[in-house]
């Protein structure tokens, strides 16, 4: 069987790709040169402000934006072509053909959004703004590749962890050595140094990303809300001592935290254990305080509502800081949890160090963003009017405030799970927390630099994972700063 290209039948469109390509990138580059040049018909708008002659500017501009939908149109039909001619279309086309269920679970999501855009709020704004639809597009891409390779298994082609004999350090598009007629018959991105399928792995990895930056950075967020908004409103002492707190684990590096609290010696001693009970309950104390202030007034109501509410969320506490029966557990003595039969799910102990630093570093930035909001908020006319009609302060920290700022939190929200998949990658590539043997793209990472000027496809697969979804976000945020904005 012979090896792949990268385009396979499809060659005679690389040449206009890579045209369409270069004209972008001159003819950006020249709008920007152009654009910073005075020219002698420009006019004066007041003090220092200048419109200028639009011409030569807008005719690379437009030149750009004309090459740049040529590009995105050529990518769909490497992409369609791919789905309808899998490896004859190359390599391209094998991975379209494979990822055939994230392409339609994306075109079903927008489909549905823009019809149904109008009545979606912010969300539904996001699809009027063109970059925060392909900032979304990213994100959608890699959260559906987690879901369907890393859940159901449908994307992999082999199993991630499996070393087949003959396929180490192959390239891209090798055929499969001794392949059985039950086996793909090729590595599309090629075998790492222990002869396993590269592009498995980085289907693999999605998922421990996706697992757990966004509930790392819920968890952050709940802790940031809960602990900001009282110090905002209040002031005062209790302002004093929650900021100095955050300021004191905002003075440590980041990386040195991660590092103490990664290390074997840290987690023998049961320390990441005991910062999960105390991290993981406040989205317990953030609901519960939500749903009785708002339904203080009515006693009926609020208490079958806690205690349903309450008792779901207080088992999925449970569930997750309960690791084989006992909340903490070390070579001296042991806590126990809850039982194992009622326990909905293991974290194991190094995802759990993971979950728990990033949260513990996330917290404090995210504490002094709502304080600083509530500062500001809690001035407003509105908040004025609550205190009059006689509203109690959670009322109006949660129900007045927080509302109102959700706009800055929502942006906040995507860009920090941005900088948590960073993280996660800086710790996978330093060897800390995951084991050796995970997917995750920072381990991936590490474990092809080292033969990098030989065989590059097995970090730069990953590395350019890494940096799709982060740029994702980055747009996804932008997008919704500006949607928010016109609000």
């Amino acid at each position: 069987m012979e090896a792949l290209t990268w385009t396979g039948a499809l060659t005679w469109l690389n040449p206009i790709l890579g045209l369409s390509a270069a004209i972008m990138v001159v003819a950006y580059a020249a709008q920007n040169v152009v654009s910073l040049v005075p020219r002698a018909g420009s006019r004066s708008i007041g003090v220092d402000v200048a419109s200028a002659d639009q011409g030569l500017a807008g005719l690379f501009g437009n030149a750009g934006r004309y090459a740049f939908q040529t590009s995105i149109f050529l990518i769909l039909i490497y992409v369609l072509a791919g789905i309808v001619f899998g490896p004859a279309a190359g390599i391209i086309g094998a991975i379209s053909r494979q990822l055939l269920p994230v392409w339609l679970a994306l075109a079903v999501t927008f489909v549905v959004s823009v019809i149904f855009k109008r009545k979606l709020g912010l969300y539904g704004k996001l699809f009027d703004s063109t970059v925060g639809m392909i900032g979304f597009a990213l994100v959608m891409f890699w959260v559906f590749t987690g879901i369907f390779g890393g859940v159901f298994d449908m994307l992999v082609t082999h199993d991630s962890l499996s070393q087949v004999s003959g396929m180490k350090n192959k390239l891209p598009g090798t055929p499969l050595a001794r392949a059985e007629v039950t086996d793909y018959p090729w590595f599309l991105l090629g075998g790492d140094n222990l002869a396993r399928d590269v592009f498995s792995r980085l289907i693999k990895g999605s998922w421990v990303v996706i697992q757990i930056a966004p509930m790392a950075t819920i968890f952050a967020f709940m802790v940031g809300i809960t602990l900001g908004l009282p110090a905002g409103y209040y002031g005062g002492k209790l302002d004093v001592l929650l900021s100095f707190l955050a300021n004191l684990i905002l003075a440590f590096p980041v990386i040195l935290i991660f590092y103490l609290l990664v290390t074997p010696e840290i987690v023998l001693t049961g320390l990441p254990s005991y910062m999960a009970i105390v991290l993981f309950i406040f989205p317990l104390v953030f609901v519960a305080v939500l749903l009785n202030s708002r339904y203080y007034t009515q006693p009926s109501v609020r208490t079958p509502v806690l205690i349903v509410v309450l008792g779901l969320f207080g088992w999925l506490y449970l569930s997750m800081i309960s690791n084989d029966g006992a909340l903490v557990k070390t070579s001296t003595y042991s806590i126990p949890g809850l039982p194992t039969f009622l326990d909905l799910f293991d974290i194991g102990p190094g995802l759990l160090v993971v979950f728990v630093a990033v949260v513990f570093v996330n917290a404090p930035t995210v504490f002094r963003i709502v304080r600083g909001l509530a500062l500001d908020i809690k001035t407003r006319d509105y908040v004025a009017a609550a205190q009059t009609r006689g509203e109690g302060p959670w009322y109006i920290m949660l129900w007045e405030i927080l509302p109102n700022a959700r706009g800055p939190l929502i942006v906040d929200f995507c860009l920090r799970i941005g900088y948590t998949t960073i993280l996660l990658g800086t710790l996978g590539f330093f060897g800390l927390g995951l084991e050796s043997e995970s997917p995750d793209w920072g381990t991936t990472i590490n474990a092809g630099r080292r033969l990098l000027s030989l065989y590059p496809h097995a970090a730069i697969a990953p590395a350019l994972a890494l940096l799709s979804l982060v740029l994702g976000l980055n747009l996804l945020a932008d997008g919704l700063r500006e949607e928010s904005l016109r609000d």
